[in-house]
């Protein structure tokens, strides 16, 4: 049975994507069975992960709305043991669509109980805000990953992302699990990102990861290139720092 992941934070450019594809890469690389799933309309984790939107002729969209089987929206990337079921445009009507229909919070939860059996882990990137794709984000999941920037505003917000997800917890699903924060774009040089990180532990006493995310070129440069960091630079510092992430991220299913 799989772990599934939902990685959030309502702002953007927090590396809330770049996390979700090189978290999903790290852990195909340790030899796991991974299924990203793209919740956001705007399709960067598909796009970063090297499929092309023209090639895309069938997307999650589809299986949201009850057009096709999960199975008929999976897609293999460059990655041994990484899949993933891709977001699109479209997913931006699915926001209208939902809203009148009986279950609307489950509809991620209900098409992805068909794929739990085949994979390790499930990570799904939701989209950079706190509507009813987001909440379908959130139920589906078994654990919250929230991507934290190292810096002064990063912050802003977040007591507002921890009470989405306590409202969650107390009214749809009580067991959801907030697996921890992960600082990201962090500049060792930079006096503030260390002032950010103390902030953070108040926020999450016993569950911000060791391994923190650098800022750098390589990073921001591989989704235009369609591939992971470990594809695109494999011996640089921030697949080093996926990768530890992946191991941190391992041990604790131990």
């Amino acid at each position: 049975m799989s772990q599934i992941i939902s990685i959030v934070n309502q702002k953007g450019g927090v590396g809330k994507t770049t996390t979700a594809v090189n978290l999903s890469a790290g852990l195909a690389e340790a030899g796991k069975f991974v299924l990203l799933v793209d919740l956001d309309p705007q399709g960067n984790a598909t796009s970063g992960i090297g499929l092309a939107q023209e090639n895309i002729d069938k997307s999650l969209y589809h299986s949201l709305s009850g057009i096709h089987r999960l199975q008929d929206v999976i897609y293999s990337t460059a990655h041994d043991g990484l899949r993933v079921v891709p977001g699109t445009p479209d997913l931006a009507g699915a926001n209208v669509e939902l809203v009148n229909t009986d279950r609307r919070e489950f509809k991620l939860e209900d098409i992805l109980s068909e794929a739990r059996h085949a994979y390790d882990f499930i990570i799904i990137d939701c989209p950079p805000s706190l509507g009813i794709l987001t909440l379908n984000g959130l139920v589906a999941a078994d654990h919250i990953l929230i991507p934290v920037q190292a810096e002064y505003y990063a912050l802003e917000g977040l007591g507002q992302l921890l009470k989405t997800i306590g409202l969650v917890k107390d009214n749809i699903k009580p067991d959801l699990n907030i697996l921890g924060a992960v600082i990201t774009m962090f500049d060792s040089r930079n006096k503030l990102s260390g002032e950010v990180m103390q902030e953070l532990y108040k926020f999450f006493p016993n569950n911000v990861f060791r391994s923190v995310i650098p800022r750098t070129v390589r990073l921001a440069e591989a989704p235009s290139y369609g591939q992971s960091i470990f594809h695109y630079d494999p011996h640089g510092k921030a697949a080093k720092a996926y990768s530890r992430l992946s191991q941190e991220i391992l041990s604790s299913f131990e």
